[in-house]
């Protein structure tokens, strides 16, 4: 028997799947129990995949506290898509959209607004590296705008969003990519939120979408049919084949979730895992936080060694030592550790203990 040995994945995404779904995965994967296809063989209208998608559907308004007068969609093309679909389905004609800069991703959100209509940056710390979330009182908001977006957490530089922004009268819109299902989500103070499969969920290639009902009403029939939510609402996201396999693993991950006590279960495991490694960033100043400190991001840990050789010296070393995936975006530079739902902690206490052993050798 082949022996397996697993390396401690620190990447941004894709990222780290639980272990548990992986091996319920690799039992099935020849023939799916009762079935004697595959998932990935099966027809995505037969009685079987639907009830794969229903269920995942049921448990994730059941983790999130999902109202009834929202819709859930598993739909293709990433969070990137989404950048363009939910101006052209949301932002009205005449109206303005309020977009809350925070990162590299959010930036990218106001560029392909801006193709459907008008963008007002109501918020942003650019100037300052995106190093922290802006405050309530620094946000700037639009009367009567269509909508105001955020990005709850960024993924590059390592921020997120302690608390839901007051977004007044209009709907809050929130890119929740990398921090999905962390924690406990407000869902009634939203408007829609969506996020890439590929960090908290499942495998890259579907994109969750919740929709409040009333906000279809705006998607107009100008629109392609493959860009508007309406389509995708009325075929129960299967107006063309979705990610049969994806969809699967992403039901599994939802069992998984349930299994340790749903959001608030795994928040509390989250919340004490990035603890343990901020700790340890903070101990000595050998190692330096890029985030400042109350704007932290759980998911997403940044941080500097004292030069860029050193930092090439390190990423080579952990990579050596099965410490995978530690270095930052090319974008910003310096170490990144992505510690999502389905990273173990006993992996961020190797880290820790390869950090203190790489500062007495090279500090």
């Amino acid at each position: 028997m082949t022996t397996i040995t697993r390396i401690y994945n620190f990447a941004a995404g894709p990222a780290i799947l639980p272990l548990p779904v992986l091996e319920e995965a690799q039992r099935d994967l020849i023939a799916l129990p009762g079935v004697g296809m595959s998932v990935m063989e099966i027809s995505h209208r037969s009685s079987t995949f639907e009830n794969l998608l229903h269920q995942a559907i049921a448990d994730i308004r059941e983790l999130a506290g999902v109202p009834s007068n929202y819709r859930i969609l598993m739909l293709q093309g990433g969070a990137s898509l989404q950048f363009s679909m939910v101006p052209m389905n949301l932002l009205t004609p005449g109206s303005t959209a309020d977009y809350i800069d925070t990162g590299s991703w959010a930036d990218k959100a106001i560029k392909e607004a801006r193709r459907v209509g008008p963008v007002h940056v109501t918020g942003s710390t650019k100037a300052e590296n995106y190093s922290r979330i802006p405050t309530q009182d620094e946000l700037q908001l639009t009367p009567g705008a269509a909508y105001v977006h955020m990005t709850s957490n960024n993924t590059i530089e390592g921020t997120e969003w302690k608390s839901l922004p007051n977004a007044g009268d209009a709907p809050l819109v929130t890119d929740a990519s990398s921090d999905i299902f962390s924690r406990p989500i407000d869902v009634a103070r939203h408007g829609l939120i969506y996020a890439g499969a590929q960090k908290n969920l499942g495998p890259a290639g579907i994109t969750l979408v919740v929709i409040r009902e009333d906000l279809l009403a705006r998607s107009t029939d100008a629109l392609h049919t493959m860009l508007d939510y309406r389509t995708h609402v009325k075929n129960d996201s299967l107006y063309n084949t979705p990610n049969t396999f994806g969809v699967y693993i992403l039901g599994l991950t939802m069992k998984w979730l349930r299994s340790l006590g749903g959001l608030s279960g795994i928040a509390a495991i989250n919340e004490r895992k990035a603890a343990k490694l901020y700790a340890e960033i903070d101990r000595s100043g050998f190692y330096r936080g890029t985030a400042q400190k109350e704007s932290r991001s759980l998911m997403n840990v940044t941080f500097r060694l004292p030069s860029p050789e050193l930092e090439k010296t390190f990423e080579q070393d952990a990579s050596a030592a099965g410490l995978d995936g530690l270095k930052g975006h090319r974008l910003v530079g310096g170490m990144r550790a992505s510690l999502y739902n389905a990273f173990p902690e006993n992996g961020v206490d190797a880290l820790v203990a390869f950090m203190r052993e790489f500062e007495r050798r090279r500090g």
